[in-house]
């Protein structure tokens, strides 16, 4: 079996996404005591920014991004972004990243989007990951697509992993004492009905995609480019370090 081929109708790319910018940075500290996780700079420029020029060159033309902590400096930061229309949500209190995504769905609309963590940095392998995503995406079989890390090259995570992928490219649960093959690497397409009667918040999208799993609607792609999560010092360091040593470079031109 194989996944389901997206419809005659499905277009190349995307025109919405959320980028996901609220957290606190707790495992970053003490760097961001006085400035927001998303402001920390790679390759001489914010996390943020990063995340912003793929989907920019993706074809993405409308953001919403989420703010809480230090959200002054990060509303001003991006309000000197003239290449996108970018719309900042405010949260009076931590909302989860389901939540906060539940949160922006009025200004999101009623048809599939991006959404991106703002700590994920990413490469597009031999064909760009939008253009791959929006391939893969499937309408009517689908209410979450997720990117996945092969656990072999995750830079910044050591764990368990996070999930298996059936021969279609259904996502399975990791269970207990098992070791996954693959990390969710921070990039995602969700369809506005996965988050009807949704739970109360502060809630993690981990509550809406068990919804979508038990349903048989949580699907996965693997990522087939350099990725790197940027949750600790030692993972900005090493972000930075491979960067050189291997001269990748993330400013899209």
């Amino acid at each position: 079996m194989t996944a389901p081929s997206p419809g005659p109708a499905d277009p190349p790319d995307f025109e919405t996404a959320m980028v996901l910018a609220a957290g606190l940075g707790v495992r970053l500290r003490p760097l961001t005591e006085t400035v927001p996780k998303p402001l920390l700079e790679v390759d001489g420029r914010p996390l943020i920014d990063h995340v912003l020029d793929r989907l920019r060159a993706g074809g993405v033309r409308k953001v919403v991004v989420n703010a809480f902590y230090l959200a002054d400096q990060l509303e001003a930061h991006l309000a000197d972004r003239q290449d996108l229309a970018i719309d900042v949500v405010r949260e009076p209190k931590l909302l989860g990243i389901g939540g906060g995504l539940a949160n922006a769905l009025p200004i999101l609309g009623h048809d599939r989007f991006l959404a991106a963590n703002a700590d994920t940095l990413w490469l597009d392998g031999p064909v760009p990951v939008f253009k791959r995503l929006a391939q893969t995406w499937n309408e009517a079989a689908m209410d979450a697509l997720l990117l996945m890390q092969p656990a072999a090259k995750a830079v910044g995570e050591e764990g368990m992993g996070d999930f298996f992928l059936d021969p279609a490219g259904r996502v399975v649960s990791r269970g207990h004492g098992q070791v996954a093959p693959y990390y969710y690497a921070g990039l995602q397409v969700l369809h506005p009905r996965l988050f009807r009667d949704p739970p109360p918040v502060p809630f993690n999208m981990t509550r809406l995609w068990d919804r979508a799993l038990e349903a048989g609607r949580l699907w996965g792609m693997v990522h087939d480019g350099p990725w790197f999560h940027v949750n600790t010092p030692e993972a900005l360091a090493t972000a930075r370090e491979m960067m050189l040593e291997q001269n990748l470079r993330w400013m899209v031109v």
